[in-house]
């Protein structure tokens, strides 16, 4: 269980870090859960790769395709879990954003199932996002 959480975290990541929809899509359950935090236009509780496409894609209209996503660190791998640091930043109207966060993944059956993120600043985040 092990090699293949850690298999797929690092899938995640390079799909992550290249900007590739369909690259990532295919790391997912069909009954995917993802977990966006905080209080902005994109917080809450995704369903399904289809609405983590959209939700990204959207993220990438608001900043202009400046949304961007890089491993900041080894992933961490406790069974079915793997925990991935990264850095994300973006630019958007004058704002700028950019910060360490975590990705903390629950991988079952060789997909994605489970998605929880973790922002360094949640409200600077929600800041730079705002409402939507």
């Amino acid at each position: 269980m092990t090699e293949s959480t850690a298999a797929v975290a690092q899938l995640y990541i390079d799909a992550m870090a290249s900007g590739e929809p369909s690259a990532l899509a295919a790391l997912f359950a069909d009954d995917l859960v993802w977990h966006q935090p905080g209080r902005n236009r994109f917080s809450g509780d995704k369903h399904g790769g289809g609405a983590v496409g959209e939700m990204i894609g959207a993220m990438m209209g608001v900043s202009g395709g400046t949304f961007a996503l890089a491993p900041n660190g080894a992933p961490m791998i406790n069974g079915d879990l793997a925990a991935l640091p990264i850095r994300f930043s973006g630019k958007r109207d004058g704002a700028e954003m950019s910060m360490d966060g975590v990705d903390l993944l629950r991988v079952a059956n060789g997909k994605v199932a489970e998605v929880w993120l973790f922002s360094a600043d949640q409200i600077a985040e929600d800041v730079f996002w705002g409402q939507g």
